[in-house]
């Protein structure tokens, strides 16, 4: 079994003083967020069933060298405030201290968002209406746009935080805290204004966790301005980023291969030059327009999806690997946890910060090499570009096994003698090692992909 990255207790994660693009504990080890968005456990259970469903879900995502979650403090299991607006319940308090001992059990960091909701009475979705907010049910906002521009609120929120810290105030399980859920998806107000009102309060309660905010997917050119103006806010230490493959989307990236709808979200908000870690926070596949679940993944036995969504964002210069959601109809469904195992296994003692990556992009016949020149390694994923949901979900065809590949990556390597270079199938688990001679690396037979590593 894997143990944990980035699990040592009492250690907070920082942004590395040594690259500030990516993530270290405050003992300076490094720290790479391995693992998905799992919000809750299911509906319908009783706690102590439900608890026993999150607690396998924990165990085989650490089992298999994840350290990482996101769950919403606002989805019913947890809220705490659900009675009465400004008013919180100590009995849901404890739910959340009961998973951060789980989290610290399996070497696990939570990443904790505080809200979700879109509307305050009359919403059309059911599980983002919260009417206890509106004035005429006791709360102190008239409106959303009021919630988030009037000053009442405001103020209740920040006692909501300051409520939070006296019990969570210390806790090194907790990797941050996320004001909202895709705060742009709001029906009204000004989302960044209150945003860069609300992230000092944070800082100030929990200086030892990461302070961040998150807009909904970025699946149309009219998000790239609001995309950027939260990339650069001060005060905001991750860049974040939701992008789900969708057909229905405006943008041509989200419709395509996976690994590009998950590169190319990466890419656009490297182009921000933001100077700190970025993530593809949330990820995965849905019907046309975010109707439900992608209705492939039940055939996605392989975990095609999730390998790409997975291995292309680190790979295209992210702190981490992407964050899937559907952890529960898709990844536990399926049983794809092996998936978390073999990116774990592809970074094994790989400091990002020392290495100070800097991402490079290739194509070579059908493939497509996403590379990272570091100062030890350079780190290459080799992707089959003929090979994708489409070809092995949508029209039943198996992936091929490409044999005698020869890989120029010369553009992608210093001017120097290399050495033999550490190949590793993370489809298999099986790792060889073949000469790079003038640039030139002979590939083993294999399929989808590969992961090489090139001692500098």
């Amino acid at each position: 079994m894997l143990a944990p990255a980035g699990a040592a207790a009492g250690e907070d994660v920082r942004i590395s003083p040594r690259d500030t693009r990516y993530m270290e504990l405050s003992n300076g080890a490094p720290y790479i967020p391995i693992g998905l968005n799992m919000l809750a456990p299911p509906g319908g259970m009783d706690e102590e069933a439900a608890f026993r469903q999150y607690e396998e879900w924990l165990k085989q995502l650490s089992a298999h060298g994840g350290n990482f979650v996101r769950i919403w403090l606002s989805h019913p299991f947890w809220d705490v405030e659900h009675e009465r607006s400004g008013v919180y319940d100590e009995a849901r308090a404890r739910r959340i201290g009961r998973l951060l001992e789980l989290c610290r059990r399996y070497g696990i960091r939570v990443k904790l968002t505080l809200e979700h909701f879109r509307t305050i009475g009359g919403g059309r979705q059911s599980w983002a209406d919260k009417p206890l907010h509106h004035r005429d049910n006791g709360g102190p906002a008239a409106s959303v746009a009021d919630f988030f521009d009037g000053e009442a609120s405001r103020e209740q929120f920040r006692k909501k935080i300051a409520w939070y810290q006296n019990l969570f105030g210390a806790r090194p399980e907790i990797f941050g805290w996320e004001l909202w859920n895709e705060a742009d998806t709001v029906a009204g107000g000004d989302y960044l204004a209150w945003t860069e009102a609300m992230l000092p309060a944070l800082r100030a309660a929990f200086p030892g966790n990461l302070a961040m905010q998150s807009l909904g997917s970025f699946d149309t050119a009219a998000k790239q301005d609001r995309y950027r103006r939260l990339a650069l806010m001060e005060g905001n230490d991750l860049a974040q980023v939701h992008r789900y493959l969708d057909l229905g989307a405006a943008l041509e990236q989200c419709r395509g291969a996976m690994d590009i709808v998950a590169a190319s979200a990466v890419r656009e908000l490297l182009a921000f030059e933001p100077g700190k870690p970025v993530l593809l926070a949330e990820s995965g596949a849905v019907e046309p327009r975010h109707a439900g679940p992608f209705k492939l993944y039940e055939k996605d036995k392989a975990g095609v999806i999730l390998h790409d969504t997975l291995f292309a964002p680190f790979f295209a210069g992210a702190a981490g690997p992407g964050h899937a959601w559907h952890w529960d109809s898709y990844v536990a469904a399926n049983n794809l946890w092996r998936h978390f195992r073999h990116f774990a296994e592809a970074v094994r003692g790989v400091d990002p910060a020392a290495e100070q990556f800097e991402p490079v992009y290739l194509e070579q016949d059908r493939l497509r090499i996403y590379a990272l020149k570091g100062r030890k390694n350079v780190l290459i994923w080799v992707r089959d570009g003929a090979n994708t949901w489409e070809t092995e979900l949508r029209d039943g065809r198996p992936p091929e096994t490409l044999t005698g590949v020869l890989l120029d990556i010369q553009h992608a390597l210093p001017p120097r003698p290399m050495p033999t270079v550490r190949i590793f199938d993370p489809w298999t688990g099986k790792t060889a090692r073949a000469p790079l001679r003038k640039g030139v690396l002979p590939l083993p037979p294999f399929q989808r992909s590969l992961v090489l590593r090139v001692p500098l």
